[in-house]
């Protein structure tokens, strides 16, 4: 008898699965494990990740690793996504001449202009002139209400900036009402005797004044180039409570441009598209050049930096040399991101439209040859690059109950989708296609502003709830949870994640319904656009129509919705689509891993036959 391991190895996990071979040819499969991989997919060190699968499968069978006599590796090509900003103006700050804060506990309500003077030297304003005063965290609240209180009468005193986040504290200590601004945590940074306009929003709504340019301009009193230059600001400054905006008199602004730029695709085509033109037009474009050999950017441009790092990383990874790259498709997907303001007292940020990409680089067959060869060195035993992820996808789809063929297959991981038709015949036909599970995070984490990307991990794999008293909650279909035993006091009043078992609270403050908007919507633009695109190039006839069944294969067929997403975007070719179930007790998991065997099988069979 022998022990041969199919191995798969992914973006985000590293699947194994254990089979056995009788001297009468009868197979079995006995095991199965999964792990994070270890390392750049395609890499050395891969094997950490590969081991500790082996170790894990082996030992559900009380074998040991050296009872392998052979594993097979799939063959794979590495995908980077990154992120092509489109065309974005920097707004440089000098002498801290413009910035914009949105602090989220102010006081007090209204507008106001005024110059800007510290709480120290309150004493020297002048009666007839409006003040926007500063105070900073070493005074206390109650010192400086008392402050405030004695000179009001005398001073025309129209707004207050602290640095501490005391803001209702002191508003309700003084006797006249004001708007109060707090948390600007550089206070030592805004000049004294420059103007500001500062604004509180009424509870329940936003800034009006301060977020538009000409709202500033009409409170700071600016000319037609300066307004066309605090815009950035303003729009930083939409959907807040409340905001400050401060100028020098001189209006010292500058602008660095860096160009979005232009993408070139060389395939049976040469096609040039301007990244500012959208991801549609750079989809279209990818089209009309057919079979891609090579995609770049232009020079000293946001997507020609981009496009240069990705085959920079990805010569290292392969050992290859950096001319040699070559990057074979590129997903493009519309977005929008924050951008920091620089200069800014807070780290404010507006949002800017912007172009997500996922490339896929072709490299040579040596990366995964290297990783068979350490194993096979390491574990003492024959190792192989046995096969092309789709194909092997497709194998162990066909074990999923109900499936015949022909049949189609969607192996959805976290940086690549592919698709396979496998006929009647036994001839297939696949595509590699860049931009799956690792896009869909990177959208998510760029469009909400998230710090983590574990935590755009974890909104992209499970649903939202809104905790509104100790004991129910609001999911996010609108529907109500009520709970026996208290909920947590630290999650109420949060945005949470219904992860298996326990509530994963979201530190950030950001509606339910935005974030539930924008996940989908990244699930959609990606798995949904890169699922047609795919089927339709392994399609006969590039017609979806002539494709019957499809089977949802890899880690994102697991998800809460991307599934159903898939099923309803099918309909209407009558595809009949579904996750898979691999073995009839995998789910929609280890179908390259089971593939890998089964060509073991397929191989040896052949061998026979000769």
């Amino acid at each position: 008898m022998k022990l041969v391991a199919g191995v798969d190895i992914g973006n985000s996990t590293t699947e194994v699965c254990i089979g056995s071979v009788e001297e009468n040819g009868v197979f079995h499969f006995l095991s199965s494990a999964s792990r994070m991989t270890t390392g750049t997919k395609g890499t050395l060190p891969n094997v950490l990740g590969v081991r500790a699968a082996l170790m894990e499968a082996m030992e559900k069978i009380g074998k040991n690793i050296s009872d392998l006599d052979h594993v097979r590796l799939n063959e794979a090509a590495p995908v980077i996504g990154d992120t092509a900003m489109e065309t974005i103006t920097e707004t440089i700050i000098t002498e801290s001449s413009m910035i914009g804060h949105n602090p989220s506990t102010p006081a007090g309500e209204g507008q106001a202009a005024g110059i800007l003077i510290s709480l120290e030297h309150l004493y020297q304003a002048e009666p007839d002139k409006p003040y926007i005063v500063t105070a900073s965290e070493k005074f206390s609240y109650e010192a400086i209400a008392e402050k405030m209180n004695q000179y009001m009468p005398g001073k025309k005193i129209k707004g207050l900036i602290l640095q501490a986040d005391e803001a209702v504290l002191v508003e309700n200590r003084l006797k006249e009402k004001i708007p109060v601004i707090d948390e600007v945590r550089h206070i030592e940074g805004v000049p004294e005797g420059k103007m500001a306009a500062i604004e509180v929003a009424p509870a329940g709504t936003s800034v009006r004044m301060l977020s538009n340019p000409y709202g500033i301009a009409t409170l700071l009193q600016l000319n037609p180039e300066e307004t066309r230059m605090v815009t950035p600001i303003a729009k930083s400054l939409i959907g807040k409570r409340s905001a400050v905006v401060i100028r020098t008199p001189h209006g010292n602004v500058q602008e660095q441009i860096l160009p979005a730029g232009e993408i070139y695709m060389r395939g049976e085509r040469s096609i040039t598209v301007s990244i500012d033109s959208g991801a549609e037009m750079i989809m279209e474009g990818l089209q009309r050049a057919g079979d891609i050999q090579d995609i770049w950017g232009q020079p000293n441009t946001n997507v020609g930096n981009m496009l240069q790092r990705i085959k920079e990383d990805m010569a290292q990874v392969s050992r290859e040399e950096k001319e040699k790259i070559r990057i074979t498709d590129i997903l493009a997907v519309d977005t929008m991101a924050p951008v920091v303001i620089s200069g800014s007292l807070a780290g404010e940020t507006c949002m800017e439209k912007a172009v997500g990409i996922a490339a896929m680089v072709k490299t040579r067959h040596l990366p995964m040859q290297q990783i068979a060869d350490k194993l096979g060195e390491e574990l003492h035993l024959q190792g192989k690059v046995a096969g092309v992820e789709a194909v092997m996808a497709s194998l162990g789809a066909l074990t999923t109950p109900g499936t015949q063929l022909p049949l189609a297959i969607l192996d959805m991981g976290g940086g690549s989708t592919d698709a396979a038709l496998l006929r009647e015949d036994g001839t297939v036909e696949t595509t590699h296609q860049a931009g799956a599970g690792e896009l869909v995070s990177m959208l998510i984490q760029t469009e909400l502003g998230l710090q983590s990307r574990n935590t755009a991990e974890q909104i992209k794999k499970y649903p939202l709830a809104k905790v509104e008293s100790l004991f129910h909650m609001r999911l996010e279909n609108g529907s109500m949870e009520f709970f026996q035993d208290s909920i947590d006091p630290r999650y109420y009043g949060h945005v949470v994640l219904l992860a298996p078992g326990e509530l994963l609270r979201i530190e950030e403050d950001i509606p339910m319904e935005k974030i539930r908007q924008v996940r989908r919507e990244a699930k959609k633009k990606v798995f949904v656009t890169n699922a047609v695109r795919a089927l339709k190039k392994v399609a006969p006839e590039h017609n979806l129509k002539k494709i019957p069944n499809v089977v949802l294969v890899g880690g994102s067929a697991e998800d809460f919705e991307i599934p159903e997403m898939l099923t309803e975007a099918l309909a209407e070719y009558r595809i009949v689509c579904g996750r898979g179930n691999i073995r009839g007790e995998e789910g929609p998991r280890n179908a390259v891993a089971t593939g890998l065997l089964l060509s073991y099988l397929g191989q040896k069979n052949q061998e026979v036959d000769r």
